[in-house]
């Protein structure tokens, strides 16, 4: 069943208007370097199909958009493992191989930190996983691994993963939302920890709703903020500068301020074509907040570094 199974393909037999794409990050032991590549497979409308690998330098925001004939693309539907042209993306690591890319080489990764799946609620999803009519999922399939390999550019410069971190998720469906906030982190400054957090405006029936997710995982503890959990926005405000968001849930109170910084614009996914549209930066820094609401006493507080971190469309409407 592909809905256990967030990390796999989803568009098997489907022909037009759909997307699936993942989001694979890699920074250096150092810091110094990072990147983020993203295979994926675009339908428009008419049944045009293009398959795609997208890449962004999150030091120079530079990015790339390859596109492949769709007999280029194979992916298996119960595991991460997508074929885009000669490259090879797995949960094991992937290789990317052919002169029309920035960047060639081959990284391994060490076992994956899945967001926990079970039926009741498969994945970052919860239930709204099961709803058919959503127009954009989403799927982490790993908060936090560590790397080895190496990767070479197109003049030559070899860099070494080794000890590196990385970082899996996944979108599929028909369109990202109109407007969102999407952020990202699991390079802390004194902590082993992983933030990913998005709220966006979700169409629902005849009407829409700012929904969120975030995940605050810890040491190996997860801790979950989410429409579908009961967890409250308090408040979304976007500056020219910073994005701070504000929420709650029972038991903690948890703030992050993300800072803005100049990005590189990807391709996303309308519902005619990859269209050239959002800026994402790999370049934030996130200050992170968890305390618990009746104490007050402060139970995790780090500045995630290397953070991405994208602001887009109506955002108006997110604290709505």
């Amino acid at each position: 069943m592909s809905i256990l199974h967030p990390e796999g393909f989803h568009g098997n037999g489907l022909t037009r208007r759909y997307f699936e794409g993942w989001y694979v990050k890699v920074v250096t032991a150092d810091r110094s370097r990072r990147w983020a590549f993203i295979p994926g497979l675009f339908l428009s409308n008419d049944g045009k199909a293009e398959a795609f690998i997208q890449v962004l330098d999150g030091v120079t925001a530079q990015t790339w958009f390859v596109a492949y004939p769709r007999e280029q693309f194979t992916a298996l539907e119960d595991s991460f493992d997508a074929r885009v042209g000669q490259s090879h993306f797995t949960s094991s690591g992937f290789t990317l191989e052919g002169a029309e890319l920035p960047l060639t080489g081959s990284v391994k990764f060490s076992p994956l930190t899945p967001w926990p799946v079970t039926r009741t609620s498969p994945g970052i999803m919860g239930w709204y996983a099961y709803v058919p009519f959503m127009e954009c999922y989403h799927g982490v399939v790993s908060l936090h691994h560590t790397l080895t390999g190496e990767l070479t550019t197109k003049d030559g410069e070899r860099v070494s993963l080794d000890g590196g971190v990385g970082y899996l998720e996944k979108d599929w469906g028909q369109a990202f939302p109109a407007g969102y906030v999407w952020m990202h982190s699991n390079t802390f400054a004194k902590s082993k920890a992983c933030l990913i957090g998005s709220i966006a405006i979700i169409p629902w029936l005849f009407t829409s709703f700012p929904g969120f997710i975030v995940g605050l995982w810890i040491d190996g503890s997860l801790h979950r903020f989410a429409t579908y959990t009961g967890a409250k926005s308090r408040r979304v405000t976007i500056g020219d500068t910073h994005v701070k968001w504000e929420l709650e849930d029972a038991k903690y109170l948890l703030t992050l301020t993300a800072e803005r910084k100049r990005g590189g614009l990807l391709h996303a996914p309308v519902r005619t074509e990859m269209h050239r549209r959002v800026e994402e930066t790999l370049d934030s820094r996130i200050q992170v907040r968890l305390a618990d609401r009746k104490t007050g006493v402060v139970v995790f507080e780090d500045v995630g570094e290397c953070a991405g971190l994208e602001v887009h469309g109506d955002t108006a409407k997110l604290s709505g």
